[in-house]
């Protein structure tokens, strides 16, 4: 068995390494090789544990994650965890790794895979509202895959952006990409043919304004809480379909279940994104309004597909530390 750090978990991949890892995920969730049970969450007071297993032919990942709200104000990380691959035939532990890195790293990943389908070849703005780890690894992962000039940031909590600018820009390491910090939601809309939230906002994080949203493709990530939400009603009248992974998601997240409830999105109009990559893959692609939606609200599946690709490509690269169990 090897542990694989943070350092090393990025050595062994590239971002695109991760994206081809969700989009066989996509696959392997379609055809339905596999065995995901629910999300088990163990809440005491507002401080949760997560525990999200899940089992392919190959491997078994389970990921344990601790949401503590509070540890930013102590300077400790929201979230934190460990994923434990272990060997689906033997059932041998394989690998343990950084879970809230995988998270991040394999949560970027179905962003940048999602502006891959939905957003305009020739995006040159990317704006983020909530500029967390999450947000930095979503960005990262859009300039990947569209010709990125320009990121727009916003974050309602920290007007003081200037350690994220730094760290973004290490990240890119592209000085042609000029990033922006925005007063308020409206001018970054106002700028950016993409836009990722990435926050746990209760409510919309953009202005209910349809002429403000048109074109866009938009990307919410986060407020994955059934009474939370990131998106205005406005997006709903522009675009004929959001996407999503599974049907799940109209009732765990909030940008789902409550416009549903209100009839401002209908359930026929709710598509997933597995089916779009196949459609595209095989000539049939979408039609799509100027205007598109992607909900993330994660699965187990997607840790697992991004864990066996760093535990496989650490392997061949001998990194990681060997542990001997005997």
């Amino acid at each position: 068995m090897i542990i694989i750090n943070e350092k090393e978990m990025w050595d062994a991949v590239t971002l695109h390494d991760v994206m081809d890892a969700i989009e066989k995920a996509y696959e392997i969730h379609r055809k339905g090789d596999y065995y995901m049970p629910e999300r088990f969450i163990a809440a005491k007071e507002k401080n949760m544990m997560l525990y999200m297993p899940c089992f392919s032919s190959e491997y078994i990942g389970t990921k344990m994650l601790a949401e503590f709200p509070d540890n930013p104000k102590n300077g400790l990380p929201y979230l934190s965890g460990l994923m434990i691959l272990n060997d689906a035939v033997t059932g041998q532990p394989k690998a343990i790794m950084n879970g809230s890195v995988l998270t991040a790293m394999r949560t970027g990943a179905v962003g940048g895979v999602c502006a891959k389908y939905l957003s305009k070849k020739d995006s040159k703005s990317v704006g983020l509202v909530g500029c967390g780890v999450q947000g930095l690894h979503q960005v990262m992962y859009v300039c990947a895959v569209r010709p990125i000039k320009y990121v727009y940031l916003y974050d309602a909590f920290n007007k003081d952006l200037s350690g994220f600018v730094n760290r973004l820009s290490e990240k890119l390491g592209d000085d042609s990409i000029s990033i922006h910090v925005c007063e308020n939601s409206t001018e970054l809309l106002k700028h950016s043919d993409i836009v990722v939230s990435a926050t746990q906002a209760v409510d919309p994080v953009y202005p209910n304004d349809e002429e403000l949203l048109k074109g866009k493709c938009v990307i919410a990530v986060g407020s994955w809480r059934p009474e939370r939400r990131e998106v205005p009603d406005a997006v709903f009248k522009l675009i004929n379909n959001v996407y999503t992974e599974l049907p799940y998601a109209c009732e765990e997240s909030g940008d789902l279940r409550i416009p549903l409830e209100t009839g401002v999105l209908k359930q026929e109009n709710v598509k997933y994104m597995e089916d779009l990559i196949s459609d595209e893959k095989n000539g049939n692609p979408h039609k799509h309004n100027d205007t598109t939606y992607f909900k993330s609200v994660g699965m187990g599946l997607f840790d697992l597909c991004a864990a066996q690709l760093v535990y496989e490509k650490a392997i061949e690269k001998g990194i990681g530390q060997k542990i001997d169990w005997k």
